[in-house]
Order: C-alpha cells, then sequence, then structure tokens
C-alpha cells in the first residue's frame, strides 16, 4: 500500500486518490466504505463517489446486499489501470528522487568547496539512504554514521557499522551532517558540545550562505 503522508507541498490529484482506493480495494476486497476511507485518508462520502464512479466506469463490481456486508473487486478494465497507475506513479517517483538527489548533491559540493573532505552521517533512516547515494557524485568522503537510537547502533548501513554519537571525536570528520529533517535543531544542539574544534556541523537542508 502507498503510504500516505501530511504534505505542504504534495497535494493529493485525484488520479493518486484513484489509485490509493484502488491499491486498497485490491488487497482488502472486504474493506467497508469507512475502512477505506481511513486508509487512503478521504471522507466516506469522497469514497462512496469514487465508488459510484468506478461501478459507471466498469473497474469494480460491488458485491453483497448491505452496506456492511457490500465487497469491492476490481474487473480485468480495473487492474488494469492500476497497473498503468503504478508505473505511472512509480516514473514520477523515480523522476523526483533524481531531482532531489542533484538538489542534495549541489549543497554537498558546496561544503566540499568550503574545505569539507569527510564527513559523518547523522541518522540511519531513509534520508541518509539518499545523501549516501548522492555523496556518491561528490569528492567528498564518508567515514561514518551515528544515530541516537540505540536499536540501529551496531548495525550495517551501506557498508558501515552505525555509532553512537559519542564516537563522533574518535571519528574525527571535518564535518557531521545532519541527514534528520524532523529533527535537526534537537540534534544540533545535542552534539553543539560534543563534537571536537574544527569540527563542523551541517544541516542539510539549511543552505548556508
Amino acid at each position: 500500500m502507498i503510504q500516505l503522508f501530511q504534505s505542504h507541498f504534495l497535494s493529493p490529484t485525484t488520479e493518486f486518490r484513484s489509485l490509493t482506493l484502488l491499491l486498497a480495494m485490491n488487497e482488502s476486497p472486504e474493506n467497508s466504505q469507512h475502512r477505506l476511507g481511513k486508509i487512503t485518508g478521504l471522507s466516506s462520502s469522497m469514497v462512496n463517489n469514487y465508488i459510484k464512479r468506478f461501478t459507471s466506469d466498469g473497474l469494480i463490481q460491488v458485491k453483497g446486499p448491505t452496506t456492511r456486508t457490500k465487497s469491492y473487486h476490481l474487473t480485468e478494465s480495473g487492474r488494469k489501470l492500476l497497473r498503468q497507475s503504478l508505473l505511472s506513479y512509480s516514473a514520477e517517483i523515480v523522476q523526483l528522487y533524481g531531482t532531489v538527489k542533484r538538489e542534495i548533491a549541489n549543497i554537498l559540493n558546496g561544503y566540499y568547496q568550503e574545505g569539507i573532505r569527510t564527513v559523518v552521517l547523522y541518522g540511519a533512516a531513509e534520508t541518509a539512504e539518499v545523501v549516501h547515494t548522492a555523496i556518491k557524485e561528490t569528492y567528498l568522503v564518508v567515514i561514518g554514521i551515528v544515530d541516537s537510537d540505540t536499536q540501529k547502533q551496531g548495525k550495517p548501513f551501506n557498508g558501515l557499522i552505525v555509532q553512537p554519537p559519542d564516537k563522533l571525536q574518535e571519528i574525527a570528520p571535518d564535518a557531521v551532517v545532519i541527514t534528520s529533517f524532523a529533527r535537526q535543531e534537537e540534534i544540533y544542539q545535542s552534539i553543539l558540545h560534543g563534537v571536537a574544534r574544527g569540527m563542523t556541523i551541517k544541516k542539510l537542508s539549511v543552505i548556508e550562505a
């Protein structure tokens, strides 16, 4: 299932809502309209409108005599549209990923021009995956990754072992790059007094002048 999240920039389109509903129906035809709404983030009335349209367009078959017992089954046309929509959605995500990676690489190249050569990534999560990939397009070298989550410490991450933050001075990079967008300031304050003299802390989403 496509994971929905709160976004300020990516407003769901009619196509996206249709895709998520068709996916939910395909995975669990017995889901009620209320449950479909919870899964897709839509109101029950909006789900009902889409179901009417899907039925009219021959994309689904509704079975069951009552609202509580109704189930929603994709027709061959519905499954075909679902496949096409998933491919189009995936293509757009790949394009977006490529754009984000290039922009991050530009920021990282700026760090190199400042004289930074080696970095440690703070935060072993999805953003760090993107940063680690983008950094391969620069002259910077990742020499470590740290995370305050004890569940992640000691585990491998793209050829490195996740270390606790108190290892920063031992690793001794030129800079620590905070890859977490959600907790940047909290992380910054937590390591501000623990880094060695001359070690820079960079907040990835902030382009310093």
